[in-house]
């Protein structure tokens, strides 16, 4: 794949008006607020994994609607003191896995939240625990069209409402950070994690990598890939202006450059020139606005990877995440 998208220069430059509207805020204070009166702490179990250096728990909390949302808790066994927290969400499809999978952080002394996606975890990875209790309307396959006729129903407003209640549930477990918590992800964990940032001004730091969610109407213009192209099949078979302006108005409420511009905490980003996934310019309209509504500046960094598609830096990315956040949190 070439590199399609805008030129670097000019990406570096991008900053689009969005479609916001005008009780964007209210919708999610109504909406965290509504889901904060679930206010059960999470409960922590710890499981044996075999491991001698890691500690595992298996972590449930109360998401959007008080559905109950897992989560594997990893920590060094022989913490001393209040850990700083990364809560970490999931690719398009993944769950939070098997307790074992990603011991990283915790080896490198950090409290590590993977929180499972409601209704995904059978589409690549080792799986997950959570269900989506709630139906829609009609729908293309995958998740970005469920609830597409009014943003009280869509779906990443329950993912993003749970996403919301993670962080909440790590300051309310014995032994961790409240004051220092990193929210991190790729792809559709990257746009999750821009959510979360703007959602909740008091994150330390937020590292989304070829973050998804994000201009979704630039997205759908200039890529047929999936997910956005799971937008795409729907309206071309819902046809319509007035089903059209339903779409857009309900993704209005979701859109990453909305969060990013409301966020306050540090960020590392990462873009890849060649991703027909999540397009350049899709990421770099959220970098470019992030943290734009702040009287003070923001400490914010783009690691670019000119020759990969979607799957961006890949593994070479925790040294740099590692390296970064030990200068912030």
């Amino acid at each position: 794949m070439a590199q399609f998208d805008m030129p670097l220069t000019d990406l570096e430059r991008y900053a689009p008006e969005v479609d916001e509207p005008g009780d964007f805020d209210e919708f999610w204070s109504a909406t965290l607020a509504e889901a904060r009166t679930f206010d059960q702490a999470p409960t922590v179990e710890r499981i044996d994994v075999g491991l001698t250096e890691v500690v595992v728990d298996d972590v449930t909390f109360p998401g959007f609607g008080g559905h109950p949302i897992k989560a594997w808790l990893t920590r060094p066994a022989h913490a001393d003191g209040d850990l700083p927290v990364v809560v970490e969400y999931e690719g398009y499809g993944g769950g939070r896995g098997l307790p074992h999978e990603k011991i990283h952080w915790a080896a490198a002394g950090y409290a590590h939240l993977r929180m499972d996606t409601r209704g995904q975890a059978s589409g690549h990875g080792a799986g997950g625990a959570t269900p989506d209790p709630v139906g829609s309307g009609p729908a293309s396959p995958g998740y970005l069209t469920r609830g597409i006729l009014d943003p009280h129903d869509h779906y990443y407003r329950r993912v993003f409402t749970d996403a919301v209640r993670a962080v909440d549930a790590v300051r309310r477990v014995p032994g961790l950070d409240p004051e220092r918590v990193a929210v991190a992800g790729g792809s559709q964990g990257g746009g999750i994690s821009l959510a979360v940032a703007g959602l909740v001004p008091d994150v330390v730091a937020a590292m989304p990598d070829v973050p998804f969610l994000t201009h979704y109407r630039r997205a759908v213009a200039i890529t047929d890939a999936l997910p956005y192209g799971e937008i795409t099949k729907y309206l071309s078979v819902h046809r319509g202006p007035e089903v059209e302006a339903q779409v857009w108005r309900t993704f209005s409420y979701l859109d990453g450059v909305s969060f990013a511009r409301r966020a306050r905490a540090a960020a590392l980003f990462s873009v890849a020139l060649m991703d027909i996934v999540c397009p350049p310019s899709t990421v770099y309209a959220a970098f470019n606005g992030w943290a734009l509504g702040q009287a003070e500046p923001v400490e914010k960094e783009i690691d670019v990877y000119p020759y990969n598609n979607h799957e961006g830096g890949g593994d070479y990315r925790f040294p740099r995440k590692l390296a970064w956040l030990g200068k912030i949190i």
